[in-house]
């Protein structure tokens, strides 16, 4: 359900620029509230409009999400792919799991990631139409464009380099071999270096753009990074640790020294910053308390903790800083935030499990922008359910936010995604379904995990579920999803039940 929508204050622009027309005036430096990553802090502000666009990456309908954010609306879905079963046909030509993404600096072209199908997608923003795919490495995760405009970097996490691509024609034209795993690269503001963290080993390197040759190593408290971002200014480089809940701080400059490392909570996902009035602040998604955490990055005191909804992922400011975007992965929902009050005002449906999102500012110059867009259709159905923790034989609702699970839809099947928190930090667990409401029962396992260090985990599974845990509540034979430990490779007593 669309939350409330808010458009964009036309009074806090005009006081903005009347403020720092007055303060050049008068000799005094002039306010600067512009430089919005991954440009540069000189970049100047670009007020919202309807030629701006929200892009998010859609990872089990195979689609990119199309949103207008002067009035918070969805105008359709550019459909990379099909649904599953059919996406896992020998046959298949579309593209699976889409995932990442990065945009041109003219604000043309958006570099779309499916890890499924290990290619990159190059959209065209005016018109949405695919004008190329480029197919890389094994199990690519993210994607961007070097500041000059000239070089893709794709991050290939299923082996140990960045595949570079020629911008102009997609052609690969070099690889910069890096420990295994890279998760995902940003670039300084200034284009001097390329910044790769690492999903699988504790490292992130430092490279040169104009060379390629890794010229500095951070390390990491943990080998699972998957998000990296450079503050407008050119200082410093944040990248989250999703395994272990915290997001470490490194100096951008050489000797690259780590500055910070911060508490931030399970499933820490991504960060980005906002240049606002109240200075340059950071944004980290933390999917595992469904809430976004606000950071100053000037002494890293925290400023505010925002409530948005189930496992935000992605999230991407305005060209002006006065919005932060962000992608629920488990609610099909953009979430808005209002950066001077770090307030939500208002919610977008777009398709199934965002993941990396970006906002473009001015990406239609000309036109309504909605050429070869299409209707979410199945993109736009899930189903949401929780799981509560068991105390004493009864579901309990504690402080902590509790496990959700969405069930998104693909036609007859549905793929199940559930963000599992509050669980023994690295023990092994079953998702089942148990024959009772109160978890009592037979239990038939529907897939074994093992829980991070911070005790949360992502779990999925295929199959007709929602017509087993929630269509059939009225027919002998209904199931109810549960948690519980394992032990000796069988599930013990549950430990969480479904919410009824």
């Amino acid at each position: 359900m669309q939350g409330p929508i808010m458009k964009p204050s036309p009074l806090r622009h005009a006081i903005s620029l009347s403020l720092a027309w007055m303060l050049g005036a008068t000799g005094i430096a002039s306010v600067a509230l512009a430089g919005q990553a991954p440009g540069p802090l000189n970049a100047p502000d670009v007020p919202i409009s309807h030629r701006d666009r929200v892009y998010a990456a859609e990872q089990f309908s195979n689609t990119v999400s199309v949103t207008d954010p002067a009035d918070n609306r969805l105008l359709g879905v550019i459909r990379l792919g099909d649904p599953a079963p059919g996406n896992l046909s020998p046959l298949y030509r579309g593209q699976l799991l889409v995932h990442g993404m990065g945009f041109s600096p003219d604000h043309r072209t958006l570099a779309i990631v499916s890890i499924g199908s290990n290619s990159v997608s190059f959209i065209d923003t005016a018109t949405n139409a695919v004008k190329h795919v480029t197919y890389v490495g094994r199990s690519p995760h993210e994607a961007f464009y070097t500041p000059n405009g000239k070089e893709v970097w794709i991050t290939v996490r299923g082996e140990n380099y960045i595949a570079v691509l020629d911008a102009a024609t997609f052609a690969e034209t070099a690889r910069i071999k890096v420990a295994d795993g890279p998760g995902m690269q940003i670039f300084s503001p200034d284009g001097k270096y390329g910044y790769v963290c690492s999903s699988f080993n504790p490292e992130t390197a430092v490279v040169s753009v104009a060379d390629h040759k890794i010229v500095g190593r951070v390390k990491q408290e943990s080998p699972f990074c998957p998000n990296i971002a450079a503050t407008p200014d050119g200082k410093q480089v944040w990248f989250t640790l999703k395994d272990i809940g915290k997001t470490q701080v490194f100096e951008a400059q050489p000797p690259f020294r780590p500055i910070r490392t911060i508490e931030t909570g399970p499933i820490t996902n991504h960060v980005n910053f906002a240049h606002t009035a109240a200075g340059t602040l950071a944004y980290v998604t933390i999917g595992g308390l469904n809430q976004v955490k606000v950071f100053r990055t000037d002494d890293f005191s925290p400023v505010a903790t925002i409530p948005v909804g189930s496992l935000p992922h992605g999230v991407w400011p305005s060209g002006d800083g006065s919005r932060i975007y962000v992608g629920l992965e488990n609610a099909d929902k953009l979430a808005v935030i209002d950066t001077a009050t770090n307030q939500v005002v208002a919610n977008v449906p777009v398709g199934q499990a965002p993941q990396a999102i970006a906002y473009v500012p001015n990406a239609v110059p000309d036109g309504d922008g909605t050429q070869g867009l299409q209707s979410p259709g199945l993109a736009g159905q899930s189903t949401q359910l929780k799981l509560l923790h068991l105390e004493n034989g009864k579901p309990v609702v504690t402080d902590n936010a509790p496990t959700s699970v969405t069930l998104f839809d693909q036609g007859v099947l549905q793929v199940l995604q559930a963000s599992a928190t509050g669980l023994q930090p690295k023990h092994a667990y079953v998702l089942a379904l148990a024959s009772h409401a109160d978890g009592t029962g037979s239990l038939e396992p529907l897939a074994s995990f093992m829980t991070n260090p911070a005790g949360s985990a992502i779990v999925n599974a295929i199959g007709p579920i929602r017509q087993i845990v929630q269509d059939n509540a009225t027919v002998e034979g209904r199931r109810y999803l549960v948690i519980a430990p394992s032990e000796n490779g069988k599930p013990a007593a549950p430990v969480q039940v479904q919410a009824l």
